[in-house]
């Protein structure tokens, strides 16, 4: 019988890793075959001499990870634990040192999956890319995080956010209201991503001086996008026409991030998806990017990830 204890600088810290009444521990001890007993400030190990050795080097890797900025949360505990089951230990360190910044006084954003981390790293190295996979996957939101993270360091030097508008038919003038009125009900998924990395002020600033600009697909036409980070959503509901048009809008200095579920495609029944045709048309051309997200990579409730297969097995889809 072996023993270790890990030491936290503080009982928050042990909070964190461990649970606030130790909760996550009874799925650690079962997944590493470990007895752990938590007291404020400390955590002591008992079992075979390997598997103690595993379980401390998990839980100094969970502080390291947290010291870096990272809100494990559950999730992020039982993610954890499943790579080190697959051996991805060295993975999941990787995974911990993939920061975004998104600015003062904001936390640091990181991708929460293997297929997040691929994604992210996609879009720092290619000019277009495209996150493609079902709800809750992180697509939007971490697209997002890197656009804010881009102005930040100056590479370019203004976002523009952007989706079709199919509920509407895209005849916006049809609508009540100015412009500002007619578009935000399309456009709140990215309001809400776009809230959690900005404040309120540096919204509406932003928005006056041109650095931020939110509009549906239609107003992308006839345009040319220098210095620009510019994210296209729901793009499983563009139609090829329209998907051409916005891939050839990408000027100089620019980056483009389209993300989309090609299971949830809202157009009518003899419209073609432009996301699946763009899938196939462009991916093998260099300089252009696909990363294919699945349920696995669902960070939202953990009852998301069941239902989203539940689904796929009614319908006799494979999974992703």
């Amino acid at each position: 019988m072996a023993e270790k204890t890990v030491h936290f600088d503080n009982a928050r810290e042990s909070q964190d890793i461990t649970g606030r009444r130790g909760e996550y521990l009874p799925r650690v001890e079962q997944s590493m075959n470990v007895r752990l007993t938590a007291r404020d400030t400390w955590l002591r190990i008992e079992g075979a001499e390997e598997k103690v050795a595993t379980a401390e080097r998990f839980f100094e890797g969970l502080r390291r990870a947290r010291g870096s900025g990272a809100i494990l949360r559950e999730h992020g505990i039982q993610f954890a634990l499943r790579a080190f089951h697959e051996g991805r230990e060295e993975d999941l360190n990787r995974l911990y040192e993939c920061r975004i910044e998104v600015g003062p006084g904001k936390p640091a954003i990181f991708p929460r999956t293997f297929g997040q981390q691929r994604y992210v790293e996609n879009i720092r190295s290619t000019d277009i890319s495209f996150g493609i996979g079902p709800a809750g996957t992180g697509k939007t939101y971490l697209a997002m995080a890197m656009a804010v993270n881009t102005l930040l360091r100056n590479e370019v030097s203004r976002l523009i956010l952007t989706r079709p508008a199919v509920e509407a038919g895209e005849a916006l003038g049809f609508l009540p209201g100015d412009m500002h009125e007619k578009v935000s009900p399309y456009l709140r998924p990215l309001y809400d991503a776009l809230y959690d990395m900005m404040s309120p002020d540096d919204i509406q600033r932003n928005m006056e001086r041109g650095v931020l600009e939110v509009a549906p697909l239609a107003y992308m036409r006839g345009r040319t996008l220098n210095h620009a980070f510019v994210i296209l959503d729901e793009a499983q509901n563009t139609t090829p026409e329209q998907m051409l048009m916005f891939l050839t809008r990408l000027g100089f200095d620019s980056k483009c991030v389209i993300t989309g579920d090609l299971t949830q495609i809202d157009l009518p029944p003899n419209k073609k998806s432009g996301l699946g045709e763009a899938k196939r048309t462009l991916a093998k051309v260099e300089g252009i990017s696909f990363t294919e997200l699945t349920d696995s990579d669902v960070v939202r409730h953990e009852l998301v990830q069941k239902i989203i297969q539940a689904y796929r097995e009614e319908r006799g889809e494979t999974r992703g």
